[in-house]
Protein backbone atom coordinates (compact mmCIF):
# COMPACT_ATOMS: atom_id res chain seq x y z
CA UNK A 1 0.00 0.00 0.00
CA UNK A 2 3.05 2.84 0.87
CA UNK A 3 4.92 1.58 -2.03
CA UNK A 4 1.59 1.85 -4.30
CA UNK A 5 1.49 5.21 -3.51
CA UNK A 6 5.25 5.94 -4.07
CA UNK A 7 6.78 6.21 -0.48
CA UNK A 8 9.99 5.50 -0.02
CA UNK A 9 10.74 3.68 3.50
CA UNK A 10 12.68 1.52 5.38
CA UNK A 11 11.53 -1.66 6.41
CA UNK A 12 12.70 -3.42 9.52
CA UNK A 13 11.76 -7.55 10.37
CA UNK A 14 10.16 -7.36 13.99
CA UNK A 15 10.05 -11.09 13.63
CA UNK A 16 14.11 -11.24 14.35
CA UNK A 17 13.16 -9.23 17.31
CA UNK A 18 14.63 -5.78 18.35
CA UNK A 19 16.94 -5.32 21.50
CA UNK A 20 16.25 -3.65 25.08
CA UNK A 21 18.48 -0.67 23.72
CA UNK A 22 16.47 -0.31 20.13
CA UNK A 23 12.97 -0.55 22.25
CA UNK A 24 14.18 2.27 24.55
CA UNK A 25 14.98 4.04 21.31
CA UNK A 26 12.35 3.97 19.48
CA UNK A 27 9.14 4.27 22.12
CA UNK A 28 11.56 6.89 23.31
CA UNK A 29 9.54 8.77 26.51
CA UNK A 30 6.22 7.59 25.01
CA UNK A 31 4.23 4.80 26.70
CA UNK A 32 5.64 1.84 26.23
CA UNK A 33 2.13 0.20 26.71
CA UNK A 34 0.95 1.79 23.52
CA UNK A 35 3.52 -0.89 21.72
CA UNK A 36 2.40 -4.13 23.56
CA UNK A 37 0.29 -5.93 21.39
CA UNK A 38 -2.97 -6.92 23.47
CA UNK A 39 -4.08 -9.39 20.67
CA UNK A 40 -0.18 -11.49 21.89
CA UNK A 41 -0.98 -14.88 23.35
CA UNK A 42 1.39 -14.18 26.16
CA UNK A 43 -0.36 -10.62 26.55
CA UNK A 44 -3.31 -12.82 27.60
CA UNK A 45 -1.82 -15.23 29.38
CA UNK A 46 -0.23 -12.92 31.97
CA UNK A 47 -3.10 -10.86 31.85
CA UNK A 48 -1.20 -7.92 31.24
CA UNK A 49 -4.37 -5.79 30.81
CA UNK A 50 -4.80 -5.74 34.20
CA UNK A 51 -1.30 -6.21 35.60
CA UNK A 52 1.05 -4.32 33.38
CA UNK A 53 4.43 -5.22 33.66
CA UNK A 54 6.78 -1.95 34.98
CA UNK A 55 8.13 -0.73 31.70
CA UNK A 56 11.87 -2.72 31.79
CA UNK A 57 10.52 -5.96 32.25
CA UNK A 58 8.40 -4.92 29.12
CA UNK A 59 10.53 -4.37 27.25
CA UNK A 60 12.90 -7.00 27.98
CA UNK A 61 9.32 -9.31 27.54
CA UNK A 62 9.09 -7.81 23.79
CA UNK A 63 12.57 -7.98 22.46
CA UNK A 64 12.40 -11.91 23.47
CA UNK A 65 9.29 -12.03 22.46
CA UNK A 66 8.66 -10.05 19.14
CA UNK A 67 5.30 -11.18 18.27
CA UNK A 68 4.88 -9.22 21.57
CA UNK A 69 5.20 -6.22 19.63
CA UNK A 70 2.00 -4.32 18.13
CA UNK A 71 2.94 -3.79 14.42
CA UNK A 72 3.12 -2.52 11.74
CA UNK A 73 5.17 0.18 13.18
CA UNK A 74 5.78 3.41 11.20
CA UNK A 75 7.86 6.04 12.12
CA UNK A 76 8.53 9.41 10.41
CA UNK A 77 10.81 11.67 12.44
CA UNK A 78 9.42 12.07 16.03
CA UNK A 79 5.73 10.95 14.86
CA UNK A 80 4.71 7.01 15.26
CA UNK A 81 2.40 5.50 13.83
CA UNK A 82 0.77 1.95 15.20
CA UNK A 83 -1.23 -1.34 14.46
CA UNK A 84 -4.32 -0.80 12.44
CA UNK A 85 -4.18 3.00 12.54
CA UNK A 86 -1.34 2.53 9.92
CA UNK A 87 -4.17 1.83 7.11
CA UNK A 88 -6.56 4.61 7.91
Amino acid sequence: MLRDKGMKFEEIDLNKGLSVAELESLIGDRDYRDFLNTRNELYRERKMKEHTPPRAEALKLMSEHPNLIKRPILVDGKKITLGSAVGT
